[in-house]
């Protein structure tokens, strides 16, 4: 594994977190991150919902995989609004959010902190929980969510490369 893209390699999905809180300084620049994401056409079709206190709690009682978010010191909830994306499409606007969740959980890593995505959408049973519970508006959809803080937990660098997975597309290209 090239050592230049350690931050990638050692970016993993952290479940347990210290209490200490993530620092001002270090949300906004995760924010920024988030933000910087690519987005079809730059239409940036996405809102970030922070979450530091009970509000975790109410949001991790809505993702049944999503116990551990109520004890991170903070939840971002990435919603999407399909009418801000590219051609109003709900596939643009879906890929512009997790690019920009991709982009909050390598700048965590980046700041020294862990992070885990949670998934929301397609899921309607999480989407209508999240919608009553954090009383959302109509035309924002919640994605996802990740928990963010101090990794109580270390898990080791790796990569999940396979071969087998990668086509040659020339030779692909030759059969037509």
């Amino acid at each position: 594994m090239d050592t230049k893209l350690d931050f990638i390699w050692t970016r993993r999905s952290v479940r347990r977190f210290t209490p200490e809180p993530v620092a001002d300084a270090d949300l906004q620049s995760i924010l920024e991150a988030a933000m910087s994401a690519p987005s079809a056409c730059c239409r940036d079709p996405w809102s970030f919902i922070v979450l530091r206190q009970a509000g975790r709690k109410a949001v991790a009682a809505c993702l049944p995989n999503g116990g551990f978010l109520a004890d991170a010191p903070l939840g971002i909830i990435v919603c999407g609004h399909q009418q801000r994306a590219h051609a109003a499409s709900l596939s643009y606007m879906l890929q512009d959010c997790s690019a920009a969740i991709e982009n909050i959980l390598l700048a965590a890593n980046a700041l020294g902190l862990g992070s885990c995505w949670l998934g929301i959408h397609p899921r309607e049973e999480r989407i209508a929980a999240l919608r009553a519970a954090l009383n959302l508006p109509d035309g924002c959809l919640p994605v996802g969510a990740v928990a963010v803080g101090r990794p109580a937990e270390s898990p080791g660098p790796r990569t999940r490369f396979d071969a087998g997975k990668i086509l040659d597309g020339d030779a692909l290209l030759k059969h037509q």
